[in-house]
């Protein structure tokens, strides 16, 4: 009886002494922590900075007064080639930067737009004018405020993952821990990450691939027009380097696909994206029942609920956190095919180092990475994963691991 006693009154002494529960070995409380903690506020910009850069948490508390803080801008994205598929060319992509300001420590998130996703940098910043994160007591209840996230409308997919990319920075920073280490990942497990040539003339073919070849182990080669031929050919003149192809449904006729896919198969290649339209659901299935190389869905494949209805026709799932809404769902998805026996590919939209880290954060999960958009553009506004060798290296600080240039 009196040890119980004892433990029950050393107990209440510790929570007078901190002052709340304490993310860091009974630390003093941090930025909001009434009077008393005003002194560890004192610091200024120089302990924000810290804040936000060290490996060691600054000590905060949980559930007080202090608010989340939303702030958006728009961005736009400059290629440094114009950008072509086989539906659409561009040289710029929208983007709008996101920042989740908590406690003295900042997240960075951002949504990036290309054509096909139906957003747009108005229908974003409406989208994130709607979004009331003060109504949480603090960042740590990921799973309720990203499903408030979700529930404010139907579509919006980037918008949300600008918030879900933001929040998990600023989770990560309290932390004092990247996201990989979180989820228990290994980053050796990274794999090297594809790079992007466009459809193009073959002598910008073969300029973009002799820029590239050296510092790359695999390239993705967009086809889906009569030039297939004209486009690996020109790259083969250059590398013998693997490649994964990507159709983006250029493709209309299965048998003439089939036979490109086998062909393709001696050139090199080891996977083939989306090779037709995605509502001819039964047509990719007949594809890849007879397919040489693996098959993955990438626009028939949008969001975890998306994945049942396309098993068995596609032999793994491109996961693309502007798509799918974040890293929350995107984790979900990755370990739903993987219990369907589906392998799994990590891509990106033209985007900053900002939201590809983020995605790399997840690719000791993957399969193939194609986790280049950062490289795409000339205008990037952080510091983030980097390559040895074309591998992804994912940085060991704390949250996503970015640094604002």
């Amino acid at each position: 009886m009196k040890r119980r006693a004892f433990l029950r009154t050393a107990g209440l002494a510790g929570i007078a002494l901190t002052g709340g529960i304490q993310a860091c070995g009974g630390a003093k409380g941090g930025a909001e922590g009434s009077e008393a903690g005003s002194a560890s506020t004192a610091k200024g910009s120089a302990a924000t900075s810290n804040a936000n850069s060290s490996t060691t948490p600054r000590p905060y508390r949980i559930g007080g007064k202090e608010r989340m803080r939303l702030s958006f801008e728009p961005y736009e994205l400059q290629l440094r080639h114009t950008f072509t598929v086989a539906s659409y060319s561009r040289k710029t992509t929208p983007d709008v930067q996101v920042r989740i300001d908590y406690d003295g420590f900042t997240g960075y998130g951002e949504a990036s737009m290309p054509p096909y996703l139906g957003q747009t940098t108005e229908s974003v910043c409406a989208f994130l004018q709607k979004v009331h994160l003060e109504q949480f007591p603090d960042p740590f209840q990921l799973e309720d405020i990203l499903a408030y996230v979700d529930s404010l409308s139907e579509g919006d997919s980037a918008a949300k993952a600008a918030v879900d990319i933001a929040l998990h920075d600023l989770v990560g920073k309290l932390l004092g821990q990247p996201w990989f280490r979180i989820w228990g990942l290994n980053p050796a497990k990274a794999p090297c990450t594809t790079f992007t040539i466009g459809i193009d003339t073959p002598e910008v073919v073969r300029q973009k691939t002799e820029e590239c070849a050296e510092k790359f182990r695999i390239l993705k080669v967009k086809v889906g027009l009569d030039n297939d031929e004209q486009m690996i050919r020109a790259i083969r003149s250059v590398t013998d380097l693997p490649i994964a192809v990507d159709a983006n449904q250029g493709w209309k006729d299965r048998q003439k696909a089939l036979d490109e896919i086998f062909w393709l198969k001696e050139q090199g290649v080891v996977m083939v994206e989306q090779p037709m339209p995605r509502e001819r659901l039964d047509d990719n299935a007949w594809i890849s029942e007879r397919s040489p190389l693996p098959i993955y869905a990438d626009e028939a494949i949008q969001r975890l609920k998306d994945i049942p209805a396309i098993k068995g026709a596609y032999h793994g799932i491109n996961i693309k956190l502007m798509k799918c809404t974040g890293l929350r769902e995107a984790r979900k998805m990755a370990d739903y095919a993987r219990a369907e026996g589906m392998r799994v590919m990590l891509g990106c939209m033209t985007e900053t180092s900002c939201a590809v880290t983020a995605a790399a954060h997840l690719s000791p999960l993957a399969d193939f990475a194609d986790l280049d958009g950062n490289l795409l553009i000339s205008n990037d506004l952080f510091e983030g994963v980097t390559l040895n060798d074309g591998k992804l290296v994912l940085p060991d600080r704390p949250g996503l691991g970015l640094i604002k240039l």
